[in-house]
């Protein structure tokens, strides 16, 4: 991978593509070579392959309808003379920055730089944020987690009909966005774990519930994943884990999980389901990783043996 700054696309392929725009629309308005070269800060030669096709540039700023209005404009300013160079430089520097906050410099900075993907290019706009390295902790957490959960032994038999998710909080977790998880859900499908997307935040809803719940009682516990409840699977949690029951039902379910944990946050949370709810395991951690590690520990005292998952 490289290291590459913005700038250098801008240089390398927005500046390009907009002095090959305004050659032709200055062209287009009567200008000569010779001027335009000297508008552009470019030679003759570049304004004659800019006209002649040779160099048109990166599509996505061509095709920018942003970039056809600032072009446009600049061309009609110094045809009419009232916009002069400096105008014209802060026209495309707005442009610019504008791109670069989650536009297509930004869409290309990601595909030079993968590291970078999914932040909207924060780092570059407004630099380095303490809020958004955490955001990247928390997701790199998930992402380690649900490799891990997805690659054990032993897990299918515990995926439940409505799918598993692995869940982390960011410190001070006010509310659901603030919780990172894997959208639609982990299933068991033809006999392996299926991840259908990698985590986001404000993906969850009842395991981002119960996260919040633990990490406002403890903020030491920010990770949880859920597991189909079972005999097998209770009686392999260990006494250290101090699984606790709780009632199954939707409603007020938060303020109902505050109570219970005003006296302690326990290791493992379970309901024995109700009608239309199917009996849930909520192992909590210090992060996803920490929740997984620990309810592959519990699958493996059950035996660690695959079998079929039941229909829903």
């Amino acid at each position: 991978m490289t290291v590459q700054l913005p700038s250098e696309i801008v240089v390398d392929k927005f500046l390009p593509t907009v002095r090959s725009m305004l050659a032709a629309e200055l062209s287009d308005r009567g200008f000569a070579q010779r001027e335009i070269a000297s508008r552009l800060g470019v030679s003759q030669a570049a304004v004659s392959q800019y006209l002649a096709g040779e160099r048109r540039g990166e599509e996505r700023f061509l095709d920018h309808p942003r970039t056809q209005a600032t072009v446009e404009r600049i061309a009609e300013g110094f045809d009419a003379g009232t916009m002069d160079d400096y105008e014209a430089l802060a026209e495309l520097l707005e442009l610019v920055r504008a791109f670069e906050d989650r536009g297509p410099i930004c869409a290309i900075h990601e595909e030079e730089m993968p590291a970078l993907a999914g932040l909207g290019c924060d780092l570059c706009v407004r630099g380095r944020d303490t809020a958004v390295q955490a955001e990247r902790e928390v997701l790199s957490n998930v992402r380690r987690a649900v490799r891990q959960f997805a690659n054990a032994t032993g897990v299918l038999a515990h995926v439940p009909n409505v799918g598993t998710n692995v869940a982390m909080a960011l410190p001070d977790a006010a509310d659901e966005t603030d919780v990172a998880a894997v959208p639609g859900r982990i299933h068991a499908m033809r006999g392996r774990v299926n991840v259908p997307a990698n985590p986001e935040f404000g993906a969850s809803h009842h395991v981002a519930t119960t996260v919040l719940a633990a990490t406002s009682a403890d903020p030491t516990v920010r990770g949880a994943v859920n597991l189909a409840t079972s005999d097998e699977l209770l009686a392999a949690v260990p006494d250290e884990l101090d699984p606790v029951a709780f009632d199954a039902g939707y409603e007020n379910r938060r303020r109902r999980l505050d109570d219970l944990f005003s006296d302690g946050v326990p290791g493992v949370l379970y309901h024995e389901g109700a009608f239309g709810v199917e009996p849930i395991t909520y192992v909590l951690g210090t992060g996803a990783v920490d929740a997984v590690e620990r309810a592959l520990r519990i699958v493996d005292r059950t035996g660690g043996r695959d079998r079929a998952p039941s229909e829903p």
